[in-house]
């Protein structure tokens, strides 16, 4: 989700943001299933579409939540409902209407608070849908804009039915010229920010069984 100017204290914070986190280091994804691979030999695919293997801020994971496939895709799709069950996500609007398609966009914001490099502001993403298939993938790409930050960012989801419930597996990767001035922090804050969203998913969609 690559600007000049150095603000390294909000790059982290934004980059966790961006990813829905609120989680400690090294915590796991949803339902205490995650599988972190930081540097996977393939990357996941929707529809033939990947991320950038070759991106220096890169990471995958995955967890396997116990609910319905359907419970699970309706949470991740119903874009606008996203702050109910996820803190961090302060507003989303679609930018279109119907179900989530291809070309489908929608609007997010998450605060930033203040620190010593930059005021507090609101990081918008904008990010559109560039393949879906329902019930088994999704593929988005767009930016992240915030005070003196902008980072591109392209995100894969995939769901698979499997005994216990349904495996979600994610990768994303962050580009630009911050996040790539100290690529092992940026990745790491990549990964507790997926398994973040990991956690939250699993937890809203146990919770509604």
């Amino acid at each position: 989700m690559s600007r000049t100017r150095a603000a390294m204290l909000a790059v982290p914070l934004a980059l966790g943001l961006m990813s829905a986190v609120a989680s400690p280091a090294g915590a796991t994804g949803a339902a205490g299933a995650a599988a972190p691979l930081s540097v996977p030999d393939s990357s996941l695919t929707c529809q033939g579409r990947g991320v950038d293997p070759d991106a220096l801020v890169r990471h995958r994971t995955e967890a396997v939540i116990a609910a319905p496939l359907a419970t699970v895709w309706r949470l991740q799709t119903d874009v606008e409902r996203w702050p109910s069950w996820q803190g961090p996500v302060e507003s989303v609007r679609r930018l279109d209407h119907g179900p989530l398609r291809a070309g489908s966009a929608f609007r997010w914001t998450m605060p930033v608070p203040p620190n010593p490099s930059t005021p507090a502001t609101s990081l918008e993403i904008t990010s559109t849908v560039r393949q879906i298939e329902r019930g088994r993938c999704i593929r988005w790409t767009g930016p992240a804009i915030g005070e003196g930050l902008r980072i591109d960012g392209v995100h894969v989801w995939t769901f698979t039915r499997v005994k216990g419930g349904v495996l979600v597996r994610t990768e994303e990767i962050h580009t630009g010229a911050q996040v790539e001035a100290d690529v092992p922090v940026a990745t790491r804050l990549l990964r507790e920010g997926l398994e973040g969203w990991l956690r939250d998913l699993g937890q809203a969609a146990e919770a509604r069984g």
